[in-house]
């Protein structure tokens, strides 16, 4: 009888823990785009390094022509685990965030929960977020420097 429990316990534990492997979508959602010239680039990174500026170290990375504001763009099969995405308004085509004299960025950006930018990027862990289950949506807000 025992044997029966611990069979069915185990049975239990492991079609749970096959189910939490399961790949997922994101979706991600930018808003506040200023017009559609040029294109729309995301960055995926599954951690902190090279975030959010290295196209090596993003796990994915998309360019799409803007045609339309909110643009929705999905990341397919990722694995459950914690991400944060980068993007930015390429206007001039060059699939870089261009900046200015400053070192301000004289393109339009955002990043996942949209977190207050003052002084540079923020870091991984303030854009972070958690994707688990079939599909995850974010929303993603444009932010553009004042003259840009």
């Amino acid at each position: 009888m025992s044997g029966v429990i611990v069979a069915t316990i185990v049975g239990v534990s492991l079609s749970g823990s096959g189910q939490a492997q399961t790949a997922g979508n994101l979706t991600v959602e930018v808003d506040g785009l200023r017009n559609q010239s040029g294109e729309l680039c995301l960055k995926l990174f599954s951690g902190s390094r090279g975030f959010p500026n290295s196209n090596e170290s993003a796990l994915k990375r998309q360019c799409v022509k803007i045609a339309a504001n909110p643009l929705t763009l999905t990341f397919n099969n990722l694995k459950p685990g914690s991400y944060a995405v980068a993007v930015f308004h390429d206007t001039n085509g060059d699939r870089s965030l261009n900046r200015n004299g400053l070192g301000m960025p004289s393109e339009g950006f955002g990043f996942s929960q949209n977190p207050l930018v003052r002084q540079g990027p923020p870091s991984f862990g303030t854009a972070a977020f958690f994707l688990a289950g079939p599909e995850t949506r974010l929303k993603i807000q444009m932010r553009y420097s004042v003259g840009n």
